[in-house]
């Protein structure tokens, strides 16, 4: 359920009680399916035991190997998942970032190069990325974050700076990568998981998810630019339209509050800046309808059931 947020409320509208009762309705509908669907798995799964030795991927002679580029198909009768989607769920990066390391010959499967990152193989299969063995987690883990400035988006940084990866380092053991990007001083909501699939939704442009900003300029926005922004700026890489937007605070110009669903690399800073103003602050209070509600500066917190729930089934 939306939750009104300070200085926000133009964005979070209050429900009818009629609107919640569905809600819950829907709810209910959805934790039966899936509980269905658990039940099935299971079974399939056992079934899937009985049916294949573990270690017949790429070496079984059902399976058929193109000796010049290395690629493989494997035609085994078992519960299959694309390379690709193996690597991201192993906890290693995105899904379309494990296409990349897939296409540039990083990933090898029971000791062969793969270079087609739709590959079919078993989750019984050896994988390898740089020579470094992945495996897929079987506990999916769903962190969210209030990021504060001068921490870097990543898992790693040569140079030493800080990373959000050091905020989370004792919420799990488990490998959780960051869904999306914040640059580094860019303050805010921001999730981590080892759920390829829910990360794949998340990230993808296509999807375009909904987030919310609260904007910090160096001197207050026109009437005039307020109107332009609201019809579109033309940035180098294209038309950049925002959905909504507010004056934070009525009686300060410079707190500027913005809805977008465009993906765009620093979307926001480039909007500004192409009508000469410099973005002071730049803080995101909702993504996907998570808010960083009752999660102080630097703190995360894991998702609840029903948050993770609605991530899965959200539409753009």
């Amino acid at each position: 359920m939306k939750r009104k947020t300070d200085n926000f409320s133009k964005f979070f509208n209050r429900k009818r009680t009629s609107a919640v009762k569905e809600e819950i309705r829907q709810e209910k509908k959805l934790v039966k399916k899936e509980r269905r669907e658990a039940v099935d798995r299971h079974f399939e799964e056992k079934r899937n035991k009985r049916a294949i030795a573990p270690s017949t991927a790429l070496h079984d002679k059902k399976s058929i190997v193109t000796q010049n580029t290395g690629d493989a198909i494997l035609q085994n009768n078992g519960t299959t998942i694309p390379l690709n989607k193996y690597v991201a769920h192993a906890g290693v990066s995105s899904r379309r970032a494990a296409a990349s390391m897939v296409k540039e010959g990083k990933v090898t499967v029971n000791g062969i190069v793969i270079t087609d990152p739709g590959t079919k193989v078993l989750y019984s299969d050896t994988v390898k990325v740089n020579g470094k063995k992945v495996t897929v987690s079987n506990h999916f883990v769903y962190i969210l974050l209030n990021k504060p400035k001068d921490f870097l988006t990543t898992t790693t940084d040569p140079q030493g700076r800080k990373t959000v990866q050091q905020l989370i380092s004792k919420a799990t053991v488990e490998r959780v990568y960051p869904i999306g990007r914040l640059d580094r001083n860019t303050s805010g909501v921001l999730l981590f998981t080892n759920d390829g699939d829910l990360a794949q939704k998340l990230s993808h442009p296509k999807n375009e998810m909904k987030k919310v900003y609260h904007v910090g300029l160096d001197k207050p926005l026109t009437k005039q630019h307020f109107e332009k922004i609201m019809g579109g700026i033309e940035l180098e890489d294209g038309l950049a339209k925002v959905d909504e937007m507010a004056y934070a605070d009525p009686k300060d110009k410079t707190q500027i509050g913005l809805e977008i669903h465009s993906g765009k690399n620093r979307i926001v800073r480039r909007i500004f800046a192409a009508l000469g103003y410099d973005v002071k602050s730049l803080d995101r209070v909702l993504y996907a309808g998570l808010t960083k509600k009752n999660v102080q500066r630097g703190n995360w917190r894991f998702l609840t059931e029903k948050e993770i729930r609605a991530l899965k089934y959200l539409k753009s």
